[in-house]
């Protein structure tokens, strides 16, 4: 498992090139499936995020409701500072109060790497390109609660309801109604755009998302962090969730649970509870050139929303993966966190962590709490594999001198036969079970990866203080002091370990804590904590297992 696992990374690492900047695909119009786009040549130039859809430019139409001016505003809930625009009435800002970028400052989701032209979240389209292009150009007359809308508007007491209604005198008019609650990242969205007495289903652009710094891809280095998600669709459908990575366009239609984009942390979809409504999603990638850093590229999904009849009021989720949030929503929500096959044990270990967590009121130390208390479980197992692995240790010699005798015998010969009826008969004179040495220590694999997934998917050790130079338990050690002492913890537990292993395989495993530490450089500084931990108890329990049965033998002289 270790082979195959370090296999995988070094491939990933070395071998696999990166993806070539996919080229944007502008956002076509709600009844055409956009191709998907074609890979970047190497050394291609990286396109720009998709924009709304522009029409030739056609005669002013004299607006009946609308305001003079453009301006925006500033919605205030006790989770999210939103700031709208009246042209257009999309929202250009979806500030998380309770998260943070890498830089300290307050976390927007809204991408402002991809350009003030990109198509801003609220955003509708049309059948017709030229009323799209009016839409998006509008100035909209803003209410909440139907009394005019000042500059400010408070959510954080109670839910608000905000109005955005524009019209003109050859009958087109459009209202857009949104609904913001104190304490929660869902937002309801009802859109009625009509011509004349018709009303027109119109497509719900999102644009490109989301704004977290994962989005920032750096040039790779060996040392970057590897184990963040880059942006990515998610659609949840027929009770199975897929994801759809971001290199590839995608068009998804039917009755969704939910569907939207989602990176390592947070996530923007529309939520479908009832299941009932035909939704057709569109998704493409774009990858945008940072203005302030050229060498940094943004990589961003564009999605749309396109219902099968013009919806009055649905429910969009704009926030965090945050397990016990998305769960008061819908229990189903909470496989959003990509918590993988041991989803089943994470989830519980994430409680767990947070009910230390509780008393203790510092992650870091939680994550030692809690590991010391899952080893303590564990225990008995591995000390039950340990013993065994002792006697299996102390027979290697008499298992030599059988394997001796029948070395010259082939594979096919009969004769082997008689060897293994000679190493059973020595196995029970012995008392010893071949499988008793690894089957316990089986056992313990789904704790670790369990506890492995909740750590490296839990958004709430992101920016989490740990102590001295240990500031964000998501991001790698900057000075790599967590993963060098765990290197050496490795390493003397490996000597511990009792091993019925050749001298060749022995050498090889005393190289692998050199590996892990090389790996380690890059990983999360609380997941490197939990395993520094866990070889450190490893270690300890180790030396009371020789100190309760006695010294390895020695080897006997020929």
């Amino acid at each position: 498992i270790t082979l195959s696992f370090l296999v995988l990374f070094l491939f990933q690492r070395f071998v696999m090139p990166p993806p070539a900047p996919v080229p944007s695909a502008p956002a076509g119009t709600p009844n055409q499936t956009a191709p998907a786009p074609a890979p970047a040549a190497p050394g291609a130039p990286t396109t720009q995020a998709p924009k709304a859809p522009e029409a030739p430019e056609a005669p002013a139409v004299a607006a009946t409701v609308s305001e003079s001016n453009a301006r925006q505003i500033v919605v205030e809930t006790s989770k999210v500072k939103a700031i709208f625009s009246n042209q257009g009435a999309t929202i250009v800002h979806w500030i998380l109060k309770e998260y943070r970028t890498d830089a300290g400052q307050p976390l927007d989701i809204v991408p402002g790497g991809a350009g003030p032209d990109a198509i801003k979240p609220f955003a509708l389209t049309v059948d017709d390109p030229a009323i799209s292009t009016r839409l998006k150009n509008a100035i909209y007359r803003v209410t909440v609660n139907g009394a005019p809308a000042g500059e400010m508007v408070d959510v954080t007491a109670s839910p608000q309801t905000i109005v955005f209604e524009a019209a003109s005198e050859d009958g087109l008019s459009v209202k857009k109604t949104f609904v913001l609650e104190p304490t929660s990242y869902v937002i309801g969205f009802g859109a009625d755009v009509r011509k004349g007495s018709e009303r027109l289903n119109p497509s719900i652009q999102w644009g490109p998302g989301l704004g977290d710094d994962i989005a920032r891809a750096k040039p790779a280095s060996f040392f970057s962090p590897s184990y963040n998600t880059p942006a990515q669709a998610i659609v949840h459908k027929d009770g199975k969730v897929e994801r759809i990575a971001f290199t590839a366009s995608g068009l998804r239609e039917g009755a969704m649970r939910y569907a939207g984009i989602d990176d390592h942390y947070f996530v923007s979809m529309l939520l479908n509870e009832q299941n009932t409504q035909v939704v057709r999603m569109d998704f493409a990638p774009v990858s945008v050139p940072q203005p302030d850093d050229p060498a940094i590229t943004g990589r961003y999904v564009n999605y749309s929303v396109r219902f099968q009849t013009p919806q009055d009021l649905s429910r969009f989720f704009f926030g965090p993966k945050e397990f016990d949030t998305l769960r008061a929503i819908d229990p189903e929500m909470t496989r959003v966190i990509n918590f993988g096959i041991f989803a089943w044990l994470a989830a519980p270990l994430l409680g767990a962590l947070k009910w230390v967590h509780g008393f203790i009121g510092n992650w870091g130390w939680a994550i030692i709490v809690l590991t010391l208390l899952i080893n303590i479980v564990l225990f008995p197992l591995r000390h039950k594999s340990v013993v065994s692995m002792r006697k299996m240790q102390a027979i290697q010699p008499k298992m030599k001198a059988i394997q001796d005798r029948y070395a010259k015998y082939k594979i096919t010969d009969p004769e082997r036969n008689n060897m293994n009826t000679e190493v059973m008969a020595l196995y029970k004179a012995e008392g010893v079970n071949p499988a008793s040495g690894c089957i316990p220590m089986l056992l313990t694999f789904p704790f670790l990866f369990g506890f492995y997934n909740m750590l490296s998917q839990s958004i709430e050790i992101r920016g989490a203080d740990f102590v001295g130079w240990i500031h964000n338990l998501s991001a790698p050690d900057p000075l790599y002091i967590l993963p060098i002492v765990m290197g050496i913890a490795q390493f003397w537990q490996t000597k511990m370990t009792p091993s019925t292993a050749d001298p060749a395989q022995q050498r090889i495993m005393m190289f692998m804590p050199i590996m892990f530490t090389v790996m380690s450089l890059s990983f999360p500084s609380g997941l490197v904590i939990y395993w520094l931990v866990s070889t450190l108890f490893t270690i300890g329990q180790q030396s009371l297992t020789n100190y309760l049965i006695g010294a390895p033998p020695r080897p006997a002289a020929k």
